[in-house]
């Protein structure tokens, strides 16, 4: 048994050896705001927080993050509240189809939680890899501002 903690929660999963953890997470737990996009690490919308950094799930085995602190989308709002980041994604137009939201999200609270101040360049290196079929980039790098913002109280 592998045992993976998802979200503050603990999973005991029979894996074969093979299932990367998108697939872990989207087909056997069911937690499917983790987007399978591309499949070959091309694109973001499978980003989850690993230990607090950003990382592509598509191209995770499951397996390699057994003891690991796994955040998903799901993971970062308490309840019906939203998380900060995820109500600036919303109150600044950011998500627009949505589809990229939560790889796009999950990759700002890696960079917010390490770096509170980051300039537009530090938000456009963060997101290197994600990418927005919508062009939304303008709206999603002003919802970052404003998180950052929101998270520091100003």
């Amino acid at each position: 048994m592998t045992k993976l903690k998802i979200n503050n929660r603990i999973y005991d999963l029979a894996l074969k050896g093979h299932e990367t953890l998108l697939e872990v997470l989207r087909d056997i737990l069911g937690l499917t705001g983790t987007k399978t996009a591309c499949d070959e690490a091309e694109c973001g919308a499978c980003t989850v927080l690993i230990n607090g950094k950003a990382i592509l799930s598509c191209i995770t085995l499951a397996m390699d993050v057994e003891n690991d602190d796994i955040t998903t989308i799901e993971g970062i709002s308490s309840g019906d509240d939203l998380h900060p980041i995820q109500q600036a994604f919303l109150d600044k137009g950011a998500v627009q189809c949505g589809f990229c939201a939560p790889g796009f999200i999950l990759s700002t609270k890696a960079l917010l939680d390490e770096n509170p101040r980051p300039d537009l360049d530090e938000i456009k290196k963060s997101l290197d890899g994600h990418l927005c079929r919508c062009g939304g980039y303008l709206k999603i790098f002003d919802a970052i501002e404003d998180a950052a913002k929101k998270l520091r109280n100003e």
